[in-house]
C-alpha cells in the first residue's frame, strides 16, 4: 500500500475541500480545470511510468485519464471518508489495464496474421511446385504420344540417329562412329524427326 507524506495528504485535503468543489459546480471553469491537470497530470504520468509503460503510452493514458475525471464530475460526490487520489489511482489503474490488453491483443493478432502469412506463402509454393510438376507431366505425355505417332514413319537407323543425340545427348560424331553413318545424315535426321515431333505435338495440343 503506498504511503502519503504529508505534503500528499494536504493536497488532497486542499482538493477535496476546495478544487474538487469548484469542478462540481463548474465543470466548465478552465481555470479549476487547469489547475486540477498542473496538480495531478504528472502524478497520474508517474504512476504509468513506474507501472511499466513507455512515456508515449503514460501521456495518452493520462489524458485518457484526465478526460474520465472531467466527465465524472458531472456526477462525482465527495467522500470525505475516502481520499480522492485513491480514486483517482483506481481510475488511472484501470486505464493501464486497458493499455496492457489492447497491447497482448495486438501482438497475439499480429502474431497470428504471420503465421497465416506463413501458411499461405507455404500453400501457394505447394500449389505452384504442384502446377508446375502437372505442367511437366502434361508435356512429357503429349511428348511419348508423339513419339509413339513418329516412330513407326520413320526408318530405324534414322529414329536411332535422333535418339542417340537427342534424347541419349551423344555428339554427331560419336553418333556416327556407332551407327556408321556420316554426320551430316545424323544432324539430318535429328532435324527431321524434332520437326515431325513438334507439328505432331502442336496437333495433339489442338494447336
Amino acid at each position: 500500500m503506498e504511503m502519503l507524506n504529508p505534503e500528499d495528504r494536504a493536497i488532497d485535503s486542499v482538493t477535496s475541500v476546495t478544487l474538487l468543489a469548484r469542478l462540481q459546480s463548474a465543470p466548465a471553469d478552465k481555470v479549476a480545470w487547469t489547475e486540477f491537470v498542473d496538480r495531478y497530470g504528472d502524478r497520474i504520468h508517474g504512476w504509468c511510468r513506474r507501472w511499466g509503460l513507455q512515456d508515449a503510452d503514460a501521456h495518452d493514458v493520462a489524458q485518457n485519464v484526465l478526460f474520465k475525471v472531467l466527465r465524472a464530475m458531472q456526477t462525482f460526490r465527495y467522500d470525505p471518508s475516502q481520499k480522492f487520489r485513491a480514486w483517482l489511482k483506481t481510475i488511472t489503474h484501470h486505464a493501464w489495464q486497458d493499455v496492457v490488453r489492447s497491447r497482448r491483443k495486438m501482438i497475439a493478432e499480429e502474431s497470428e496474421e504471420i503465421a497465416a502469412s506463413d501458411n499461405l506463402l507455404e500453400t501457394l509454393a505447394a500449389r505452384d511446385d504442384l502446377q508446375g510438376q502437372l505442367e511437366a507431366a502434361y508435356e512429357q505425355e503429349l511428348f511419348d504420344s508423339a513419339v509413339a505417332r513418329v516412330r513407326p514413319r520413320v526408318q530405324p537407323l534414322t529414329w536411332e540417329a535422333f535418339r542417340l543425340t537427342a534424347l541419349e545427348g551423344l555428339s554427331g560424331a560419336n553418333a556416327s562412329s556407332r551407327l556408321k553413318m556420316p554426320v551430316t545424315s545424323i544432324y539430318k535426321a535429328k532435324s527431321n524427326i524434332l520437326k515431325l515431333l513438334e507439328a505432331e505435338v502442336r496437333y495433339l495440343d489442338g494447336g
